[in-house]
């Protein structure tokens, strides 16, 4: 079943703001401190946006051991998207499709939808959903709470 509603805070966020205990999950499972490399399978294209984007991520602590492959997922889908808009750059949006017969026989062409266009689209959409989860776009950054650089974290800072 799919969640609705607005994302629940991160439990950090939930003490700070002095939610009730009740709704606090003082059992929530941490990564532990490990290598974040990206995994055998990405290709070059999506390893050079991986090394764009990881080491800053990484830093700010939004990319985790644990979240190697939702953030290669959406590495793999810029790289595809950017690919889909370069072919449909070069051919344009409108193309000319073959027509066959129930036979199989050429009889002609006609005008149409560019196929890469569909790959345009789901590579768009899997960017926006993958993006979301690192705060990769104005209005999800928006929603992330990062302690500035030098701070202490959590309570610990709010008691120094």
């Amino acid at each position: 079943m799919a969640r609705t509603g607005r994302p629940s805070k991160p439990t950090n966020l939930k003490v700070l703001h002095g939610d009730r205990k009740d709704r606090i999950n003082t059992d929530e499972p941490q990564p532990a401190a490990a290598e974040v490399a990206p995994p055998d399978w990405l290709g070059d294209a999506a390893l050079e946006i991986w090394d764009a984007y990881a080491d800053d991520l990484e830093a700010k602590r939004v990319l985790t051991a644990w979240d190697v492959e939702a953030f290669a997922n959406w590495c793999d889908a810029v790289a595809r998207r950017r690919d889909a808009a370069e072919h449909v750059e070069e051919e344009g949006a409108v193309v000319e499709l073959p027509v066959y017969n129930k036979n199989g026989e050429l009889t002609g062409h006609r005008r149409g939808k560019n196929p890469w266009l569909m790959a345009l689209d789901a590579a768009d959409a899997q960017v926006q959903r993958y993006g979301a989860r690192f705060g990769l776009t104005p209005s999800d950054r928006a929603q992330l709470k990062i302690p500035n650089e030098g701070e202490g974290q959590g309570a610990e800072r709010l008691l120094s």
